[in-house]
């Protein structure tokens, strides 16, 4: 495109020089508003209430809000009630139905609209007006730009208050005006790895993240398999299956994604039985028979057993991933149900053989390769998965620089000097930024080819998951086998990446920032991926502030090791807070009791200045505008 059509795309937009002057002086007011806040969560593992709770109550924001507006006019249990309004406006309303009147709707549609007012001070009216819902956007914007002084207009406002309060509108205003609080005390949202697995409601979590109106998406080791398996990757998709399986969720697949497994289940009645080390977690409220848990049981031991398959042929089809170590199943010693690991021999429990053969265990029969067809059909073919899979590869990268920071979900594999690590992959060397650029290449071209099950960029998938050098695993090998047929817990070790005793030092953080290209000395790495075991007194807070890790366990099975139920993280203008949560009980606790999950805050970051919009990632593209706008107010001249 030549220079002169450049600036004839870009004059297009502007109909005078009036305009692109006024334009320029928008954008550099913008450049000095504080910059918006970001909340940063991770590992949410499929626990849809917990996650949508800190949505809501913007991980305490709104409860801070709440504090700084009332504190001289509430006492702390009316502020808590106003939370849970705004938290869950229609339940709580619902609930509270004999205990309103008119003068209850006046006083809280006040309250209210001071709060949008407080809450929006950081804002555009031109942004402003765009959060607003469009049913009530004109009343909205009319009460919140009303002042003190303006006593020529009070009749106006009291009137509209009393006009909505008559024509029984006013639950439907006081719903819009909680929703659009709850969406102003966040400016950005950051996910930072692992929405699937464990937990039984990812599928709502990303529905939810649809309708966000700003935020990204760090892929996390557990995303990528179901990304793996909607590309096309057998492997990928029997781990989906078997995890599904072991925590008693295939109705994610079955009934949400709307995959067939009975394939699967015709062939595990078949040569499976009741496994006492293939049956799955269950809730104590599961509502699941004895015959359907026994049918899980045989499902998980199925789809373990054609992972394992399907993993040694994959280490044996790519010996440039050094996985040869794995070829578990060829080391087993049938006659006498042990296996040599390192030298070591162990006798193997709760073992499911039946199908691996001696002369070629990782030969599947013609049945066996019939069902992962079957099933990978169903997998790429699934609508609803498809839409959510295209949602993460749109909002997603294996990283994001945002704002002075690195936002990874595992690690940058490093050497024990602190070295990168590296491995050749189709005959190039990768390490650092340069690797998981590459692992990105490779997730996204997977994806748009998943007819292809065994081509190099679909294995690499895997390697993800389980190689010693990948970002997103970050150790020496998953142990998953051992796990399940060996009792001896030495075997089930998982030896971490340098990455997780190094990243303790300042040097190791500001080493890998200057990878990335973050020389600031504002800036962060936050990390999530390893949950915190904070009961045994481990600080999420590393490397002097410059390193902080957000998993402190959102997921049900991580907390009792981590004695918390996650972390999650605040930057506004005014530096860094990490917030640590209580387990989440239920959306009836907090509606009836008032129940939160905040715990406490820390600061981790204090600067000097506050941070304007010229400071972030946004004020970097508007600069790149004002310059441009510049550049054709002058080219116009001529």
């Amino acid at each position: 495109m030549t220079k002169d059509r450049y600036y004839d795309l870009l004059g297009s937009k502007f109909n005078s020089s009036e305009e692109i002057v006024s334009e320029i002086i928008n954008l550099k007011a913008i450049l000095n508003l504080p910059k918006g806040t970001e909340h940063f969560v991770s590992d949410i593992h499929g626990e849809y209430n917990a996650f949508q709770h800190i949505l809501r109550n913007g991980s305490g924001n709104i409860k801070e809000k709440i504090k700084e507006l009332f504190h001289h006019i509430l006492t702390p249990q009316e502020q808590q009630e106003l939370a849970t309004l705004i938290y869950y406006p229609e339940k709580r309303l619902k609930i509270t139905n004999g205990l309103r009147n008119d003068e209850w709707y006046r006083h809280k549609i006040d309250q209210l609209i001071q709060l949008v007012r407080f809450s929006s001070s950081k804002y555009t009216r031109s942004k402003l007006r765009k959060s607003f819902p469009k049913r009530y956007a004109y009343i909205i914007e009319e009460l919140l730009f009303q002042t003190s002084n303006q006593t020529d207009k009070k009749n106006y406002y009291t009137q509209i208050i009393e006009t909505v309060i008559q024509l029984n509108q006013a639950d439907t205003l006081i719903i819009d005006l909680c929703y659009t609080i709850q969406r102003l005390v966040v400016d950005h949202l950051h996910v930072v790895g692992d929405i699937y697995d464990r937990g039984p409601e990812p599928d709502k979590i990303i529905e939810r993240l649809m309708t966000h109106h700003s935020m990204d998406i760090q892929w996390g080791n557990h995303d990528i398999i179901w990304m793996g398996a909607a590309s096309g990757s057998p492997i990928c998709m029997m781990n989906t299956i078997r995890i599904s399986a072991r925590y008693n969720n295939l109705s994610i697949i079955e009934d949400t994604y709307g995959i067939n497994l009975r394939p699967l289940l015709t062939y595990a009645e078949k040569y499976y039985h009741d496994n006492p080390a293939f049956r799955p977690k269950i809730e104590p409220d599961h509502t699941e028979s004895k015959e359907e848990l026994l049918e899980t049981t045989k499902i998980h031991q199925a789809a373990a057993i054609l992972q394992f398959k399907l993993e040694e042929q994959l280490v044996k089809r790519r010996p440039e991933f050094n996985m040869e170590h794995r070829l578990l199943l060829s080391k087993i010693e049938h006659d006498t149900s042990t296996i040599t690991i390192k030298g070591h021999t162990y006798p193997l429990h709760d073992t499911c053989f039946e199908t691996v053969s001696k002369e070629d265990p990782s030969k599947l029969s013609l049945e066996e390769e019939e069902v992962i067809q079957r099933l990978l059909q169903n997998f790429i073919q699934s609508e609803k998965l498809k839409r959510h899979v295209n949602f993460l590869f749109k909002k997603g990268n294996m990283y994001l620089v945002y704002n002075e920071n690195l936002l990874i979900h595992g690690c940058v594999p490093l050497n024990e000097d602190g070295s990168f690590q590296s491995i050749v992959f189709e005959g190039k060397e990768y390490s650092g930024k340069k690797l998981m650029d590459y692992f990105e290449v490779c997730l996204k071209q997977s994806y748009k080819n998943p007819e292809m099950h065994d081509d190099y960029k679909t294995d690499i998938i895997w390697y993800l998951w389980s190689g010693e050098n990948s970002s997103l695993f970050g150790k020496k090998e998953m142990t998953t086998f051992e796990r399940y047929f060996i009792k001896d817990k030495k075997t089930h070790t998982e030896e971490k990446n340098a990455y997780y005793h190094l990243r303790e030092e300042e040097a190791t953080i500001q080493n890998i920032l200057k990878e990335f290209g973050l020389n600031s000395p504002d800036s962060h790495l936050i990390n999530g991926h390893t949950p915190v075991k904070e009961v045994k007194g481990e600080n999420p807070i590393k490397a002097n502030g410059k390193m902080i890790v957000i998993d402190g366990g959102f997921s049900k099975p991580y907390q009792k090791t981590t004695g918390l139920a996650g972390y999650t993280l605040l930057y506004n203008s005014y530096g860094m807070q990490l917030v640590a949560h209580k387990p989440f009980s239920s959306v009836d606790k907090v509606i009836t009791d008032h129940e939160d999950i905040l715990s406490m805050k820390r600061v981790v970051d204090r600067p000097l200045e506050r941070k304007c919009v010229f400071n972030t990632t946004i004020g970097k593209t508007l600069l790149e505008e004002i310059n441009e706008l510049y550049e054709l107010l002058e080219y116009n001249a001529h």
